[in-house]
């Protein structure tokens, strides 16, 4: 069933979601705050739009997958924001507080019973690209369940786990977990450089053990030798990590290893690796590998 559909936030992961729905055939048209972004999607059918209004205007519903939650307020509710035009339903991919996502939600239902739905997702770029990622769902069932036939575009699993924020909660615990690890390959990486073996064998030597992983098989690469296309930033996760250390204080959850890896976060952050590949955060434990387009 084909529709026209909005989609904002065209980045590492919004463009190759956005590249499945046009092949499924459906018309998209794309916002981005770089507007070049949305205009490079043009070759593949999509039509860019000067603002996200324009994007939203008749279509069925509307997708974002943006950066934080400043830009997702901004898009929706600013003064040329999607609230006005953006269909039945709101589809919201971005990693914000699960409390942001139910405000958002209040805000928006009143102009004419338009539905919020948080729907983060896990995979990475290769998920959203070969159509095989995880989305965590959260708002009312029958409206997640429409949503779906186009999130099936891009989506081989489509969870709803409960109410307008449920989707948020399982995207920090997916965090908790992503995050945490990345870290911890990050110093196994650093401690066998620096006892004298190659770090870069660890994900041979560990395959089809207990260490093992998709992350495993990931990072190791990424983490002693140079890369060719970013995977996201140090500071986005950042961002969802501290999300994460807020949830644990308002539910009472002490989150020992998360405390850990969020140290690392920030100490990578305070040295400059922000904007940095995720990757980079091996940097903290061993911050005399060369960095991120440095000669080795």
């Amino acid at each position: 069933m084909s529709a026209t559909l909005a989609f904002c936030g065209t980045g590492l992961m919004g463009a190759p979601m956005v590249r499945r729905l046009l092949a499924a055939g459906h018309r998209v048209r794309v916002w981005n705050r770089s507007p070049e972004k949305a205009r490079a999607l043009a070759a593949d059918g999509a039509e860019p739009a000067d603002t996200p209004a324009e994007a939203a205007d008749g279509c069925a519903g509307v997708f974002l997958c943006l950066t934080d939650e400043q830009a997702v307020q901004d898009t929706v509710f600013g003064a040329q924001g999607v609230h006005r035009a953006c269909g039945a339903w709101l589809v919201d991919h971005s990693s914000i507080a699960p409390e942001a996502a139910r405000r958002f939600a209040a805000q928006l239902q009143p102009i004419n019973g338009r539905v919020w739905i948080d729907a983060p997702v896990s995979g990475g770029v290769a998920g959203a690209q070969a159509g095989t990622l995880s989305v965590m769902a959260g708002g009312p069932a029958d409206t997640v369940e429409a949503a779906s036939a186009w999130m099936r575009a891009y989506a081989a699993r489509i969870t709803r786990l409960g109410p307008v924020g449920a989707g948020q909660i399982a995207k920090l615990c997916n965090q908790t977990i992503v995050a945490s690890t990345v870290n911890a390959i990050a110093e196994a990486v650093a401690l066998a450089q620096r006892s004298g073996i190659d770090a870069a064998a660890l994900n041979t030597a560990l395959a089809g053990g207990w260490a093992d992983s998709t992350l495993l098989q990931i990072f190791v690469p990424r983490m002693t030798a140079p890369i060719d296309q970013p995977l996201g930033s140090v500071a986005t996760m950042l961002k969802d990590v501290e999300n994460v250390a807020a949830l644990a204080r308002a539910t009472g959850t002490e989150l020992a290893g998360l405390n850990g890896a969020l140290a690392s976060y920030r100490a990578a952050a305070a040295q400059g690796l922000g904007p940095a590949d995720l990757s980079d955060i091996v940097h903290v434990a061993w911050p005399e590998r060369p960095r991120t387009g440095e000669a080795a």
